[in-house]
């Protein structure tokens, strides 16, 4: 499908309500058409895979062409420098975080650009480096349970970061890399335990929010089966 057919198709899948509704929740772009996840996904299968597609919807700098992108672009040919472009110009957390699971954690350079994202500073891109943790610690994406343990001085030092973007990305990684194994329920709530002994506002949320989810019933129980 070419760029000209894929805008068409946006512009009529928009809708200003579904617009409204996402400025509600935080999703805040310069420019976009309003269309809902599910239908993105579903132009996303009627496109395949196509890098340089992918950088021309990119460049377009709407809401919708930018999801489009990372859901369609090839993980194999994505370069560092193509991440670190995409992800300074991350504004808000929908595009963040959908960039990270469509695209980011598919690419050979998932793992290196955590370790440095989560030491940078700019809010989205420290963001964009625990949502990619999150993503990768779901069932099923990452086997082995040990990919996870040298990022645990990751999740000391960002703990003491009182941005929201920061610190709820920051307790969702960790919880769930507790979700993944009875193991690691051990380990994350260590950390967790860890990361209150810091005592800042922020350490105290973040190891409140976790603790809680994690040494819950409901989790321990799961955990088990």
């Amino acid at each position: 499908m070419q760029y000209e057919e894929v805008m068409r198709r946006l512009a009529k899948l928009a809708d200003p309500v579904v617009q409204q509704g996402m400025a509600r929740a935080g999703i805040t772009p310069e420019k976009g058409f309003g269309v809902t996840l599910p239908r993105l996904r579903s132009l996303a299968r009627e496109v395949g895979t196509d890098h340089e597609l992918a950088l021309q919807l990119w460049a377009a700098g709407y809401r919708e062409t930018r999801i489009l992108a990372s859901m369609v672009d090839d993980p194999g040919q994505v370069t560092e420098e193509q991440m670190e472009r995409w992800a300074s110009d991350f504004d808000y957390w929908e595009i963040c975080d959908q960039v990270c699971l469509n695209l980011f954690i598919r690419t050979p350079h998932a793992r290196k650009k955590i370790f440095e994202w989560a030491q940078r500073d700019e809010v989205f891109i420290k963001r964009a480096a625990f949502a990619m943790i999150a993503f990768m610690a779901s069932k099923g994406r990452v086997a082995d349970d040990s990919f996870f343990e040298p990022f645990i001085p990751l999740f000391l030092a960002a703990s003491t970061d009182d941005r929201p973007m920061v610190k709820k990305a920051v307790s969702w990684a960790l919880r769930k890399i507790g979700k993944r194994s009875v193991d690691m329920n051990f380990k994350a709530c260590e950390v967790a335990r860890m990361i209150q002994a810091l005592d800042t506002k922020s350490a105290r949320w973040i190891a409140s929010d976790v603790l809680r989810e994690l040494t819950s019933d409901t989790t321990r129980e799961r955990l088990k089966r």
